[in-house]
């Protein structure tokens, strides 16, 4: 297996996922590595939603400019742009579940080779519910996963098969890790790239789920 070491670290991995956005796209950022996607936008006309209530977030403040009353559904601080605006949870949920919303970039715990995403619970850890996840690859036009290839164990979180309860059946289009990037298709997966100094053969060999070239 490959070493966790190997490949683009967290901020490596939010940048690359930034390259899939496009012009006039609204985007939701799920919680932990797809937050930082924000930092890396740039000059894109990307607005980014959150399913707590905020249409046009900005990248996360510098230290001591933050705003308590600025926060993202991760309850992380971050900053405002001249166009955001505000509304309730209920008007957020249906930008998600109308289909307004172009694309999520999701984490997740693990994926499948059919695109079967589980990113929620671990049965017999205490977890606070689903939150907007299903309503998420449910709704959106494209879903993104951005996670560590292995676990800390060295195993695959690229299977041929979910072991934890799905959030969705069939609705990743993409994985990008830190060891590549891969597309899933008709028979499994397809490495779109590899990651600085990550061969094929490697990230192969960190897939448990079937590659199909």
């Amino acid at each position: 297996m490959a070493a966790e070491t190997k490949g683009w670290d967290r901020n490596q991995m939010a940048a690359r996922a930034a390259q899939e956005l496009e012009d006039g796209m609204y985007v939701n950022l799920g919680i932990g590595i797809p937050t930082l996607v924000a930092n890396y936008v740039g000059d894109k006309d990307i607005t980014l939603q959150s399913e707590n209530g905020m249409l046009g977030m900005g990248p996360f403040p510098y230290e001591g400019e933050e705003d308590p009353d600025l926060i993202n559904a991760g309850k992380q601080t971050i900053t405002e742009l001249p166009r955001t605006a505000y509304f309730d949870s209920a008007m957020s949920f249906a930008m998600i579940r109308g289909g307004k919303i172009a694309a999520a970039i999701l984490g997740a715990m693990e994926v499948a080779e059919n695109g079967d995403l589980a990113n929620w619970m671990i049965p017999g850890k205490l977890v606070k519910g689903m939150g907007g996840a299903m309503d998420l690859v449910a709704g959106v036009g494209r879903v993104i996963v951005v996670m560590d290839h292995t676990n800390k164990h060295g195993d695959s979180k690229v299977l041929k098969e979910c072991t934890l309860p799905l959030t969705g059946k069939g609705v990743v289009d993409r994985i990008i890790s830190n060891l590549g990037v891969l597309d899933v298709v008709e028979g499994g997966l397809r490495i779109v790239e590899t990651a600085e100094g990550v061969t094929r053969d490697e990230l192969r060999a960190a897939t448990e789920a079937t590659i199909v070239d």
